[in-house]
Formats: structure tokens, C-alpha cells, sequence
């Protein structure tokens, strides 16, 4: 699915009609989205859209110092954790493991964004679903959502 946002506004509009998608749905897997991308591209407004739709106050920023951010979530969400990776900073995908990654994308109340997933693509599971960011001009940009 290709979709042409043209503001921040927009690409958070989207993500909250993904969530709002996520809630009608009841799985046993945790979700996961691989969010890929230039720099700039739209990924981290994506995910603070996202984190807005599910009620988290906090400010949503990307963790890209300190690799990953959990926010816990309401009861009523259908999840228990919001999880915001961002792997730029990682040089093997194992360095990722320390923080638990395995147990956190094997239990079903946990939603997962991962920026940067192609640094850690070996251990991504087959079931995360990609969404790429393509800059098309100034604000304009086109998310393309794949899940497998």
C-alpha cells in the first residue's frame, strides 16, 4: 500500500489510522514495524502519531543514544508496552540482544517500532511488517506499508 502524506500532520494521521486498524484486530503476536528511511524521512513523526492514538503523554523522541524507549500502556489498548527502537547506532545486530530484543518481540502485548531495522535485519522477524519512507519534496512524503 503506497499512501503521499504532505505534513507531519498527515504522516501522524496515518499512523493513528493504523493503530486504530491494530485495535479492531486481536492477535497472539506482537506487532512489530520496521520503519526505514533517509534521515528526516518521517519515521520518528510516524511513530509519535502512533504513540499519540495510543494515549502515551510522555514525549515521544527517537532513542537514538540510548537505542531503545518503553512506554507502558492502558489496559483498555489491547497492549501492555509501546516499544520505540532505533538502531542507527548499532555496528552487529547482536549488540541489540543485551536489551532483552528476543523476549520483547516474542510476547504478544508488546507493540514495536524499530527505526534503522535494516542494521539489525538478520534478526527481524519474518512477520514484521515494513514501512518505508521516501522523501518526495519539501513536507511531502510516501509511506509504502508491506506486511507479509
Amino acid at each position: 500500500m503506497k499512501i503521499v502524506s504532505h505534513s507531519a500532520k498527515e504522516t501522524q494521521k496515518i499512523a493513528r489510522l493504523l493503530i486504530q486498524t491494530l485495535k479492531k484486530q486481536k492477535s497472539q503476536k506482537p506487532h512489530l514495524f520496521a520503519l526505514k528511511g533517509n534521515l528526516g524521512a518521517g519515521k520518528t513523526t510516524f511513530i509519535q502519531g502512533a504513540a499519540k492514538a495510543l494515549k502515551i503523554k510522555e514525549k515521544v523522541l527517537s532513542p537514538t543514544f540510548i537505542i531503545m524507549r518503553r512506554f507502558p500502556l492502558s489496559k483498555n489498548s489491547g497492549y501492555q508496552n509501546f516499544y520505540h527502537f532505533d538502531c542507527y547506532r548499532l555496528n552487529k545486530p547482536k549488540e541489540i540482544l543485551v536489551l532483552g530484543f528476543k523476549e520483547i518481540i516474542s510476547d504478544p502485548l508488546n507493540l514495536i517500532f524499530i527505526e534503522w531495522p535494516e542494521r539489525i535485519k538478520k534478526i527481524i522477524p519474518p512477520n514484521a511488517v515494513s514501512i518505508e519512507f521516501k522523501i518526495k519534496s519539501k513536507g511531502e512524503r510516501e509511506i509504502i506499508i508491506k506486511s507479509k
